[in-house]
């Protein structure tokens, strides 16, 4: 028989120890471990960024020479670093994505999006409204990476799964599946990470 879930299971006590607004924190610090596409001094924009996890972990990756952009339907809890950059942006919007340009005009060299759907417990219904938010995040990033950049999109994984990571395929040199660590036991959330854009401007990769 599978335990019953616990909210306040071993990340979600870790996360409150560290002062992480979420145990996301651990997924993205995981991801970019694994994959160490982020620099000091670099551009990250993070779309559904509210609470603040990822950013938090993003605003110490690029440091203060850096730029970390978060936006959200909601409002983002300010981080208190001035190399933060946070607004309600509803990405459905056409203006969205000069709201994005006006915190910073870019190019990034990371996009990143936890964005996930609210769940109905319908499997396959769940899982598309999933790929939706991912189709829009690499939307996002199309538009605002630069040449060489990188992407990180949390996914449900289903029966359509393998089209999306095809269509990531198109757009970078490789793309890698990561299950963090910290993703809950009995959750089919995965992330995608595309690396080496292959469209986008030309720039330097670091020392903004």
């Amino acid at each position: 028989m599978s335990k019953p879930y616990d909210p306040k299971d071993f990340y979600f006590r870790q996360a409150k120890k560290a002062g992480y607004r979420a145990r996301s924190a651990f997924k993205i610090d995981e991801i970019l471990k694994r994959h160490p596409v982020l620099k000091k001094g670099q551009a990250v924009l993070d779309l559904g960024a509210a609470p603040g996890g990822f950013l938090q972990i993003l605003a110490d990756v690029v440091g203060e020479k850096g730029i970390a952009v978060g936006v959200d339907i909601e409002e983002i809890r300010r981080i208190g670093k001035p190399w933060v950059k946070t607004a309600v942006v509803d990405l459905l919007q056409p203006a969205a994505l000069e709201q994005i340009k006006l915190l910073y005009p870019g190019p990034y060299d990371l996009v990143t999006s936890d964005m996930a759907p609210k769940t109905i417990g319908v499997k396959v219904t769940d899982e598309a409204r999933s790929l939706e938010l991912c189709r829009m995040a690499l939307g996002v990033a199309e538009k605002t990476l630069r040449h060489g950049g990188a992407f990180v999109t949390k996914v449900f994984v289903g029966g359509d799964f393998p089209v999306f990571k095809k269509e990531l395929q198109v757009h970078f040199a490789k793309v890698h599946i990561v299950r963090p660590a910290a993703t809950r036991e009995h959750s089919y959330e995965c992330f995608l990470v595309g690396l080496g854009y292959k469209h986008g401007p030309v720039v330097a990769a670091a020392g903004r």
